[in-house]
């Protein structure tokens, strides 16, 4: 296993990696971290016969979800990776979609035994975090620099193989196309992301709104971000 990759050629939607390497149809699926719901709505949406339980630990997102009326095959619950409300061998597969390093360091290993209490024997759990790289990373980090907890959800995920709690099906490296018409659009996804109270002082503002604006063009500012997955499988 690997942290990173230095060559990264591989560019598409996260939905294309999953559709590529999971068939979801009839399957019960749980996703810890859910945020704004964007994935949960395509995984929910883009075949048939799919449950899906999705969990979000923010309050602001969690009170956003149960607005949502269009999403009959979808539960939202207020709940975290290390107390899942769920039966034991219940789901077929198991998302995690740059939510591991959310997870408190100190309770990550008791999310894999959560996501190992809850899978299907066989079944998969998908992880997928964000390489600390790239010209997006060099931005964020001016205000949040998520090495630290990056590294230490790839550590839970070797641990969790190590230790044979899990196998390791593949490891997957992409980037994803990201798209901003302006610097406004970024401090409101981003900066003002309701999972984390960022506070920046006017010249710390204006510092990442200068190293924004070095992307941007004629139609905004584009990033490739770097995603490592972890597709690892429930010994049967």
């Amino acid at each position: 296993m690997q942290i990173a990759q230095a060559q990264v050629e591989r560019i598409c939607p996260e939905m294309e990696i999953i559709d590529e390497y999971l068939a979801l149809d009839g399957k019960h699926i749980l996703e810890l971290g859910c945020g704004r719901a964007e994935l949960t709505r395509a995984i929910a949406t883009a075949g048939q016969g799919r449950q899906v339980l999705a969990l979000e630990v923010d309050e602001i997102q969690h009170a956003l979800h149960q607005q949502i009326t269009d999403l009959d095959n979808v539960t939202f619950r207020l709940a975290g990776a290390e107390d899942i409300p769920a039966e034991d061998n219940s789901f077929d597969v198991v998302f995690m979609f740059k939510s591991l390093h959310h997870v408190p360091m100190e309770l990550m290993a008791k999310g894999f035994d959560e996501i190992e209490r809850v899978l299907k024997p066989g079944g998969f759990a998908y992880i997928s975090e964000p390489v600390f790289a790239g010209d997006f990373n060099e931005v964020l980090r001016l205000f949040h620099d998520e090495q630290r907890v990056r590294e230490a959800a790839f550590r839970a995920v070797q641990d969790a193989v190590d230790s044979g709690q899990f196998l390791l099906a593949e490891e997957i490296f992409f980037s994803t196309p990201s798209h901003f018409e302006n610097f406004a659009a970024f401090e409101e996804r981003i900066i003002g992301a309701t999972h984390t109270d960022h506070q920046l002082s006017p010249e710390l503002y204006e510092q990442v709104r200068a190293r924004f604006e070095r992307h941007m063009g004629a139609d905004g500012a584009h990033f490739k971000m770097p995603i490592r997955v972890d597709l690892l499988q429930k010994p049967e």
